[in-house]
This record gives C-alpha cells, sequence and structure tokens, in this order.
C-alpha cells in the first residue's frame, strides 16, 4: 500500500505511548518536543545521559543524510576480471562516517558472505570513524580510498586500483505484498481493531511500536514491514533505535539499527539470545523493510510438558536469514512459553520503530 510521507511533527505528537515513553536510558515526558525536526529529548538529569537526536522523516534531517547508504559498481581486480563492489556509508554524526566495502555485491545480492573491507569492526559498543565530511563531499581514509558526494562514490583500492560506485536504493521485494486470501489482516492504516488498547495509530496511518494484538495465534506466516528512525550520533546498541517482532510473545525477531555495522549477536534479524544470522540484511534508516516469518509454536503433552521445540524460518528483506531453526527457549523479557496460543507483540525499546502492512496466515495444525 502506498503511504502519504511521514512528517515529524505530526509522527511526533503520536509517540506517546504512556505518561512516560523511555528512550534508551533518558524519559521523554508526557508533552512531545515541540521542534519539527530533529526531535530532541528533554536536557538532561543526573539521572540522565545527553539528549540523542533523531528524525522520522527523511525530508527533515541533517546535513550528513544525504550521503548514507548504499553504492554499487564494478571492481577490475588483479586477473583483470570484473566483479560486482558494494559500499554501505553510515552517518556517525557531525560530519562523521563509517564505510564498508563488499566484494561481489551488496548482502543479498553478490556479495560473497566473507570479504568485507573495513578499517576497523563494529563492536556493540563503538561504532569506529573512518570517514569524514569535508565542505560537499565525504573523504573516506581506510583500506580504500575515495570521496563520496551522495550519489557517486569514487575510490581506488590498496593496490591503487580505481573504481566508481554509484547509489543505489534498495526496496524489499515483500514491500508492499499483498495479504493472500484468507489472511488476518492486522494493520493496513485504518484502524486499530485488532490491536489491544495501548496501541497507537499515527495521522500519517502507521502503527507506533507497544502495540499487542487482541487475537491469539499457534502457527502462521506473518508479514511485517517496519521503518527504523535515523540516529546518527548513537553508538551503542542501548543507544541506537531498537524495536523486535515477539512471536507468541515469547520469542524475539531482534529489530535495530544496524545498517553498515558487523553482524553481530544483537543486531538485528537475530532470533534473539540464540542464534545470529550469518548476513546482515538491515537497511539505512528511514527505509522501509520487511519481515516474512514463518512460525511453528511448541508442542506440548497432557501434562504440560514440551515435547516439540517452536521453530522460525525468518526472511528480512527477501533474503533468508534463519532456515527452519529451533527456538530453545523465551528471550529473555519474553513471556514464559505455555501451551497455550498467544498474541504478537510489537515491541517498544527506545528511540522509535514505526510499522505498516502487517498480516498474518494462519497454519493448519
Amino acid at each position: 500500500m502506498t503511504l502519504a510521507p511521514m512528517r515529524s511533527s505530526q509522527l511526533l505528537a503520536a509517540m506517546v505511548l504512556s505518561a512516560t515513553m523511555t528512550i534508551g536510558t533518558m524519559s521523554l515526558a508526557q508533552e512531545p518536543p515541540k521542534a519539527a525536526a530533529p526531535a530532541t529529548l528533554p536536557a538532561p538529569t543526573r539521572h540522565m545521559a545527553a539528549p540523542i537526536k533523531f528524525y522520522i522523516d527523511p525530508t527533515q534531517t541533517d546535513a550528513d543524510f544525504k550521503y548514507q547508504g548504499e553504492y554499487v559498481g564494478e571492481l577490475t581486480q588483479a586477473d583483470g576480471a570484473k566483479t560486482k563492489l558494494g559500499a554501505q556509508v553510515r552517518s556517525l554524526g557531525d560530519g562523521n562516517f563509517r564505510t564498508m566495502f563488499f566484494l561481489g555485491g551488496l548482502p543479498g545480492d553478490g556479495w560473497d558472505g566473507k570479504t568485507i573491507i573495513q578499517k576497523a569492526p563494529s563492536t556493540d559498543s563503538a561504532i569506529p570513524t573512518d570517514s569524514r565530511r569535508e565542505g560537499d563531499k565525504v573523504v573516506i581514509d581506510q583500506v580504500y580510498k575515495g570521496t563520496v558526494d551522495g550519489d557517486t562514490l569514487l575510490g581506488q583500492t590498496d593496490a591503487g586500483v580505481r573504481f566508481e560506485l554509484r547509489r543505489v536504493v534498495r526496496h524489499s521485494p515483500s514491500e508492499g505484498a499483498k495479504p493472500p486470501e484468507g489472511a488476518i489482516v492486522l494493520f493496513d492504516g485504518s484502524n486499530l481493531d485488532q490491536w489491544l488498547p495501548g496501541a497507537k495509530l499515527t495521522p500519517d496511518h502507521v502503527l507506533g511500536p507497544g502495540a499487542t494484538t487482541r487475537r491469539k495465534f499457534q502457527d502462521y506466516t506473518l508479514h511485517v514491514e517496519f521503518m527504523i528512525s535515523y540516529a546518527p550520533a548513537t553508538q551503542n546498541i542501548g543507544q541506537r533505535p531498537n524495536s523486535g517482532v515477539y512471536l507468541g510473545q515469547h520469542y524475539e525477531i531482534q529489530i535495530l539499527d544496524s545498517f553498515g555495522v558487523v553482524m553481530r549477536k544483537h543486531d538485528c534479524g537475530v532470533l534473539y539470545a540464540q542464534i545470529t544470522p550469518d548476513i546482515n540484511m538491515c537497511y539505512a534508516p528511514l527505509t522501509w523493510q520487511t519481515y516474512d516469518i514463518d512460525f511453528a509454536a511448541a508442542r506440548y503433552d497432557p501434562s504440560g510438558k514440551k515435547i516439540k521445540l517452536a521453530k522460525t524460518t525468518v526472511r528480512f528483506n527477501g533474503t533468508m536469514i534463519l532456515d527452519n531453526v529451533d527456538i530453545l527457549h523465551s528471550t529473555p523479557g519474553g513471556t514464559p512459553e505455555s501451551p497455550e496460543p498467544s498474541g504478537i507483540y510489537l515491541q517498544y525499546h527506545g528511540l522509535p520503530v514505526f510499522f505498516r502492512n502487517v498480516w498474518l496466515v494462519e497454519k493448519k495444525s
């Protein structure tokens, strides 16, 4: 479905999910900030870290946003053969950037699955800087050198081979997927009938985080589209925009701003606290992304003893990242496992994430 562009002033007004909304280690009081963009949290107190700026409207961001994104082109190898080369440029705020180059193409689109050219790996606690905005260009100073103007990345390898990459904006092949016949439409932007009190519909007809379905389910295929806010200055996983899709309210498929970082156990797409995928399929913030999830609940005998593990398959932006994996236990923070069907919870856990086009197809046991 097509939605009108989001405006920060409208969405900020819809972001008050309770009397107090906690963002990272900070609290947003009941009255939201009045400025359209960037959204800024209240002044820190002795219990609070410095305010974090975040943006929820791609037309109202900072000076660095135009450079952030993905770039693709060709690289001539030592034997003369040409191969695709992909790059991700991540803004870190105040003119600082991080870059990663992928031999074979971008993740999910040709990358060889092992070769990443970078100055230093990111960690859960830090995202190292290797590039700096100078005038109207970003100067890249890692293993590969180059410049980015927002449309083109001109660079050279450590061997001196020159290349040119062009900006691309990828869309998940399942973005906008229509519910098949027999599907249960959980959210189409028109109402909150399928959600418990507390769910928030924004003026732009997207769903705010912190929503639980009224209905309970056992086995199903679930389609969810989500957009992560843009918070360039965030470094550690406790600061970055964060949410999650809880299957049966027990098991979390993580949502986290993981664009342009090395995949680790807390990043977007992990089966939280259990399985980390081999590939990071997270697109840049303020891009609509998709999860397509197949889920089979755990099975229990008449005494209530679990006799079969729950299982899930997850496609993230069209790429399979979890393939019929066993789910060993509940996610910390999730509800305990039980034989009873359970709802689906779209987690609120920090800087905002928004949802649209959510539907489910129940499977026969």
